[in-house]
């Protein structure tokens, strides 16, 4: 009744908006479901290619439906609740004041009778709540209000009848996304309606996370359904436990909540069952930001090991707020009984049956994570094993349950930025400094590392190993275990054979000489621990394999990263995408800048200049991110939106200066009439674009060692260096500092191009977001199924992967929302495999319908389009897919007009050779879609050079073979559309070649090879299919060619009427069915290569279709049917390269 809701009221709760309904813009009035043909002619011009413009008014597009004015202007609880005891004894339950939009105040009251006015208006002094003697007594609050404003009535027949959003508008998120942008109006218009104070009030009892969450992991796990329950429970609970931490952080930081200890260095807080610090592991290891992130780090790898039931961890989280990180857990459930802590180092040497438990439990969580058994010196001197590192504590909680806490540790420690190493690794240039002390590895890196090892093995015993009989050798085999992180290998047998595995395994650095079994000890280079003497022979070899493994990230994973972003066209985007990539890899961010340096001297650095792009940025907002952390803390908060501003101005403009905030208080003071008061300055105020510069340069040349290249920046121009150099935009780093920092910006264009003005002021700061880092709870069941469906797609077997995708969709909705990240590419991926089944058909019924369907393409592509520019640029791989996908709409639904398809098309090529090279698949496609562009614009000599061009892809390819024979027919065409221009004239000619087939072949070959781009063994095909195929091809030819004969000699002597209508291409006429006008010898010929072509080309057929089946298909069949030529529709396939893969899932050539 206050205010409507609107699609943008998302962005001032922190949730992610939508915008589906603006997209599509069409909606069913009256249960008409008949939708409206919109058709837009023209792309705008901020998305045409070479547009240097980037409006953000764009991104977050206004409703289309009008708004609906508010039916009161206040509505709120009366001061005089709650009723007096006389009042309860007559009814009142609750007093109600109410603005009318006249300007008219009412007090209303509640009874069991409904709602009546109360008899005089209530002052301060004043109140009588007995009814008035003129108002009725309504069972219902509106038709009271109705009765009092007529403008109410008006306003609230509006509401009713009001367009209610579809409800994919309002689906929920797991967990609150966060919006750089916000509209004009942040504030949280009556949030809380009945709040006097505008807080949230807390409950009288706080919630035990730590008891939901143990309860919901104790769940049953026998059934599918049970498991479902389970994962769903943990969701639920983890998602409301971060919504707490969220409010939790805002009020402890902003002042609201006292500390509960009286260290003013470490302050503790309780708040709603939350136990937030900041961490006191500073003095110790230099860093308590890296603590507390390997805390959670720790804290996720104890809780995804499967099978691990008995052994639990507190819920944890990691929370950025006004540049302070807090650490939240919930509150531990005390210590059972009086033996304390049972595991630790520090632990006593008491046996007991419960500490015999807990160390099962910990011996298989360190088998699950590749931690070895070691033993370490106590402080007390006394010898303890140790299947964790020297932090972690077990315990047995007062619920009963086993915990393990402190394991920020867990993994072990990056040699390369380890002091200790010094001695050991001086040759090789390593360890290098680093402003913590907390480097460890990440988990991703040790899988990957023992893979290696244990192929190395492989290979030597293979060569060392000298067995006659390869019969024997097999036998001797009879045990190989591969896991997650532990790879086993157990052969008996003659002495040869023992002694190559001893061999191998020592060489490779196994634990065992019997078996292949790599672990870590986490406690290597660790700062004050000890090892007794028996562990010098164990020591050694774990220090030797830190080493290795940290030399295994320069020498095989960075080269594999650069080589991944050389192959892949949907690389990293912005620092988000780039540190999954990188993390996928094992590859810390403290690498950055030996990722940038492998990117300099790589041969394809052109190639990778997007990635060289993106690690940069990445480089920059990190430092920069770092500096704004202090520059925040010391800000008051009255003063937080002209700091930030402040700071985003010297961040942005080079020589940007501060201007006096003397001067600002006599603007302000001379506005209300008054004299200037005292000049004041604060510290926030005096920084200089200079000074930020320097500190950024700094700390990126400390952190990542990259002084050759940011080390200019603050002699030059500031962030115009990295706009000239790198080709960053200032919009896409303002949007990754946003987004790091939990800032929200005002929503609309910013010019951030001017080198003095400001292009910022306070009012554009609308609000500061905690950042959040939780756990993430795996769908398990799910997951495997999703892993099974991309397998089975692999291999090319659509039926089966289509029907596990939607095994995979259905777990997903059982447990998750649909706007959950894992569920939404679960049915992106399933929507593709449904398109390449040809199940599209099934959705489009009318012409009309299909245009609607291109028009909806086009806006989403469009909005793709703006989202990339805006993130990264133009100059991105995946900018040229979009754009051959939105050429392939001219074709399809004749959406957009040509001049702009072809500057589309031109710009994919364009990007597609420079990133790709002149010899690959994307840009040979590139090169033929822009033929048949030309083609049916009439300019056959551009496309003749454009084909030729496609050709250089390759002799043996299918793709090179089309190609040839697509050219062959151009070239016929050009020739006979030239004689025909001199014989008859220009005006008889129809100088067009109508490709709806190959385009429709090519956008079917766009979607595949986006799909199946990684399925290298599933692109060749056996021998004996191929020549079975171009026998069929062959007999299909002379087939057509005998009937066509036949044909001539029927038509007899009859002369074609006219050399023009025979130059058309196949969708053309063929002349009446009696055969009034029948085609030469030649013409005949040359009818069939055109024909036979059309139907082979970019394989969209699999036999050449003959003129009177051409002649009875219509466009509504070209569109809205498969391409098929004489044959069933389930026979009908699509090709990715030489790959065809047909509906019931086989490969054929």
């Amino acid at each position: 009744l206050l205010r409507t809701s609107a699609p943008q009221d998302t962005l001032r709760e922190g949730r992610s908006p939508s915008i589906l309904d603006t997209i599509t813009q069409s909606h069913a009035q009256g249960g008409n479901t008949k939708t409206e043909v919109t058709n837009q002619d023209n792309s705008p011009e901020y998305l045409l290619p070479g547009s240097h413009e980037r409006p953000l008014m764009a991104l977050l597009p206004n409703s289309s439906q009008p708004e609906t004015p508010s039916c009161v202007r206040d509505l709120s609880l009366s001061c005089w609740n709650p009723p007096p005891g006389h009042r309860k004894m007559q009814g009142d339950f609750l007093y109600i004041t109410v603005v009318t939009t006249e300007g008219r105040r009412c007090d209303i009251t509640s009874c069991p009778k409904g709602f009546f006015l109360n008899r005089y208006q209530s002052t301060e002094e004043v109140f009588d709540p007995r009814p008035a003697q003129s108002a009725p007594v309504s069972h219902c609050f509106t038709d009271l209000l109705c009765h009092l404003s007529p403008a109410f009535k008006q306003s609230f027949i509006l509401l009713k009848n009001k367009f209610h959003l579809p409800p994919l508008e309002a689906l929920p998120t797991p967990y609150h996304t966060l919006s750089w942008l916000g509209p004009p109006c942040s504030s949280r218009v009556h949030k809380n309606t009945f709040s006097r104070l505008g807080v949230d009030e807390q409950p009288a009892q706080a919630p035990d996370w730590n008891e939901e969450l143990q309860a919901a992991r104790d769940l049953p796990q026998g059934s599918l359904e049970e498991r479902l329950q389970r994962d769903k429970a943990l969701l639920q609970v983890n998602s409301a436990f971060v919504r707490a931490v969220t409010q939790g952080a805002e009020n402890v930081i902003d002042g609201f909540v006292e500390p509960v200890n009286g260290n003013p260095e470490d302050p503790a807080f309780l708040w709603g069952g939350l136990f937030m610090s900041q961490g006191a592991a500073s003095d110790v290891f230099g860093g308590e930001r890296a603590a507390q992130r390997l805390e959670l780090k720790g804290v996720q790898a104890y809780s995804d090991i499967e099978g691990s039931q008995g052994l639990h961890t507190l819920p944890t989280a990691v929370v950025d707020y006004r540049g302070v990180r807090l650490s939240a857990q919930g509150l531990a459930p005390g210590i059972e009984g009086s033996e304390g802590l049972l595991y630790g180092v520090n632990a006593g040497p008491q046996e007991s049956p419960q500490r015999r438990c807990l160390l099962e439990h910990l011996a298989q969580a360190a088998k699950a994570l590749s931690i070895q058994r070691h033993v370490v010196v106590s402080p007390k001197g006394n010898v303890v094993p140790l299947f964790t590192s020297i932090d972690a504590q077990g315990l047995v909680g007062a619920d009963r349950r086993f915990y393990v806490l402190d394991v920020f540790r867990s993994f072990p420690a990056d040699a390369n930025f380890c002091p200790e190493a010094l001695k050991e690794m001086e040759d090789t240039g390593f360890p290098k400094s680093f402003p913590h002390g907390l480097c460890r590895l990440r988990p991703e890196l040790l899988q990957a590392f023992i893979q290696h090892n244990w192929m190395k093995m492989e290979a030597l015993k293979s060569v060392r190993q000298q067995v006659r009989d390869p019969k024997h050798y097999c036998s001797n085999i009879f045990c190989l275990e591969i896991k997650a992180y532990n790879f086993f290998f157990l052969m008996v047998g003659d002495s040869r054979s023992t002694s190559a595995v001893r061999e191998a395994c020592k060489e490779v650095g196994s634990i065992s000489l019997i078996i292949f079994e790599m672990r870590f000890n986490p406690n290597i280079y660790s700062p004050g621990v000890k090892f007794p003497r028996t562990e010098n022979e164990s020591t050694n070899l774990q220090r030797r394999l830190l080493q290795e493994a940290a030399a295994f990230i320069i020498t095989h994973q960075i080269p594999a990263f650069v080589d991944y972003c050389l192959e892949n066209n949907e690389g990293p985007v912005d620092g988000a995408s780039l540190k999954k990539a990188l993390h996928h890899k094992g590859i810390n961010l403290r690498y950055l800048g030996h990722v940038v340096k492998a990117i300099n001297q790589s041969e394809d650095k052109e190639r990778l200049r997007h990635i060289l792009r993106i690690a940069i940025g990445e480089i920059f907002m990190r430092s920069t991110k770092r500096i704004f952390n202090n520059f925040v803390q010391g800000v008051d908060v009255s003063s937080l939106s002209a700091a930030v501003s402040h700071f985003l101005c010297c961040l942005l403009v080079p020589h940007y200066m501060p201007p006096s905030i003397a001067d600002d208080m006599k603007k302000k003071s001379r506005r209300r009439g008054r004299g200037a008061g005292p000049s004041e300055s604060t510290p926030w105020s005096t920084l200089t674009a200079a000074e930020l510069w320097n500190m950024v340069c700094q700390d990126a040349a400390e952190t990542y060692g990259i002084s050759d290249t940011l080390g200019l920046i603050c002699y030059s121009t500031g962030p115009n260096h990295l706009v000239e150099q790198y080709g960053l935009q200032k919009l896409s780093l303002l949007r990754e500092f946003c987004l790091k920092t939990g800032i929200q910006l005002r929503l609309k264009d910013y010019f951030l191009d001017n080198q003095n003005k400001a292009p910022l002021n306070p009012e554009d700061i609308l609000n500061i977001f905690p950042v959040v880092k939780h756990l993430h709870m795996p769908i398990v069941d799910a997951s495997k199924a999703f892993r099974t469906a991309q397998i089975s797609l692999q291999k090319g077997l659509l039926d089966q992967a289509y029907e596990q995708l939607k095994e995979a969709t259905y777990l997903y909705g059982r447990v998750c929302d649909d706007l959950h990240p894992d569920a939404c590419y679960c049915h992106s991926v399933l929507a593709r495999v449904a398109f390449l089944k040809g199940m599209v058909k099934k959705c489009i019924h009318s012409i009309c319908e299909y245009f609607y369907t291109c028009s909806l393409a086009q806006k989403c592509l469009l909005r793709a389009r703006l989202l990339m520019l805006t993130v990264h640029g133009e100059d991105h791989p995946y900018t040229a897919a979009l754009d051959v996908s939105l050429h392939n709409l001219l074709c399809l639904g004749l959406v957009m007009t040509g001049s702009q398809s072809e500057q589309y098309l031109k710009n994919a090529l364009k990007l597609n050779t420079s990133f790709f090279g002149a010899t690959n698949l994307h840009t040979a496609l590139s090169q033929h879609l822009l033929a048949q562009l030309m083609c049916s614009k009439g300019d056959y000599r551009s496309a003749m050079a454009h084909e030729k061009e496609a050709l250089s892809f390759g002799e043996d390819h299918a793709q090179t073979r089309c190609s040839t024979e697509f050219l062959s027919t151009i070239t016929k065409q050009a020739v006979r559309v030239e004689r025909s221009m001199r014989q008859a004239g220009p005006e008889c000619i129809e100088q067009t070649v109508e490709v709806h087939f190959t385009i429709i072949s090519a956008v079917a070959k766009e979607v595949i090879e986006s799909l199946l781009s990684k399925a290298s063994a599933s692109e060749r095909a056996s021998k004996d299919d191929k020549q079975t195929t171009n026998q069929e091809k062959e007999s299909t030819k002379e087939a057509a060619m005998s009937e066509h004969t036949e044909a001539e000699e029927k038509g007899g002597d009859n002369e074609p009427s006219g050399e023009a209508n025979d130059v058309v291409s196949v969708s053309s006429d063929t002349g009446d069915a009696g055969g009034s006008d029948s085609p030469t010898d030649e013409e005949t010929k040359d009818k069939q290569e055109s024909e036979g072509l059309n139907g082979e080309i970019n394989g969209g057929t699999e036999t050449a279709a003959s003129p009177s089946v051409l002649k009875a298909m219509t466009w509504a069949d070209v569109v809205s049917k498969p391409v098929v030529a004489n044959g069933p529709a389930g026979n009908v396939s699509v090709v990715n390269g030489g790959l065809e893969t047909t509906q019931n899932g086989e490969p054929e050539e």
